[in-house]
C-alpha cells in the first residue's frame, strides 16, 4: 500500500509539473514601471492586452503570499505565482475587449490607487475590476469597501471562509463571488462561498468538473480550477459584460 501511495504521489507531482509547463507566457505580456507612490518609488506589474483600448481591465491579486515581485532579469521578464489559477489562466482572460494587470497582492489603499491612477491614464475609457483568489480574497474583501467608489466591480475565487459574513449589499459596485463545488480546502469551503450567496444576494458562480492534483488547497486541485480555467474565465468575462 505505502509503495502503491508513493507511485502515485510521484504521479500527481508530474502531472502538476507537466500542466506548469504546458501553460505558454502570453506574447503580450510587458513589464510596465509607470505606477508609483508618491515618494516616486516604482510599483511594478505586468501588463497583458491584445489592444490600445480594452473596455474592461481586470486587476488580479493571486494566492498564496501573493509576491510575484515582476521584474527583468538578464532581459527577460520573471515573476512568482505562474502555476497560480490567476496567473496561468489569464490567458483565457485577455482578448480585445479585456486586458489584466498582475502584480503583488496587497490590502494597502496607497499602493491599490497607485496602480488604478495608472491604469486609468492608460485606458481612460475601460473599467476596471479586482479579482483576487484563494489567500488574495483577503485582500478584495479587505479593501472591498475603499473600492467601492472607484471600481467597477470586485471579484472573489476560491474565496477564503470570512466570504460567509461578507455582505456585498453595502458596496456601490458590483460584486461577484466563484467557487468550485468540490473545493474541499478546509481554508476556502464551497459552502462558505454559497453562503454568502443566499444570504446576501451576492452574485455567485459555482464550477464544476476539472482534475484534481496535488494537495487540495493548492493550484491544481479543484481550488485552482484545474482543467476548466477557460470555462472559469469565460463565466467571469460574462458576467462582466453584463455590467456594462
Amino acid at each position: 500500500m505505502r509503495s502503491c501511495y508513493q507511485t502515485l504521489r510521484r504521479l500527481q507531482l508530474v502531472c502538476s509539473l507537466a500542466l506548469f509547463c504546458a501553460a505558454p507566457a502570453l506574447a503580450g505580456e510587458q513589464l510596465v514601471s509607470t505606477a508609483k507612490y508618491p515618494s516616486g518609488e516604482v510599483i511594478p506589474y505586468i501588463l497583458d492586452s491584445e489592444g490600445d483600448a480594452p473596455r474592461y481591465v481586470v486587476l488580479l491579486f493571486p494566492g498564496g503570499s501573493g509576491v510575484m515581485d515582476p521584474r527583468l532579469q538578464d532581459g527577460r521578464l520573471v515573476y512568482g505565482f505562474r502555476g497560480n489559477f490567476l496567473i496561468r489562466a489569464r490567458r483565457y482572460l485577455v482578448d480585445r475587449e479585456f486586458a489584466s494587470v498582475a502584480t503583488n497582492t496587497t490590502t494597502s489603499e496607497e499602493r491599490v490607487q497607485a496602480l488604478l491612477d495608472d491604469i486609468g491614464r492608460r485606458f481612460p475609457q475601460a473599467k476596471v475590476y479586482v479579482m483576487g483568489t484563494s489567500n488574495g480574497t483577503y485582500a478584495t474583501m479587505r479593501l472591498a469597501e475603499y473600492l467601492s467608489g472607484r471600481v467597477a466591480g470586485v471579484i472573489h475565487t476560491s474565496s477564503l471562509n470570512a466570504i460567509s459574513q461578507f455582505d456585498s449589499r453595502q458596496y456601490k459596485n458590483r460584486q461577484l463571488i466563484v467557487s468550485h463545488v468540490d473545493d474541499v480546502c478546509r481554508a476556502t469551503r464551497f459552502s462558505a462561498s454559497k453562503d454568502a450567496a443566499e444570504r446576501y444576494g451576492t452574485d455567485f458562480i459555482a464550477m464544476q468538473g476539472g482534475i484534481s492534483v496535488g494537495e487540495y488547497c493548492e493550484a491544481f486541485s479543484h481550488h485552482g480550477y484545474n482543467g476548466i480555467e477557460r470555462e472559469t474565465m469565460e463565466k467571469i468575462k460574462d458576467w462582466i459584460r453584463k455590467g456594462g
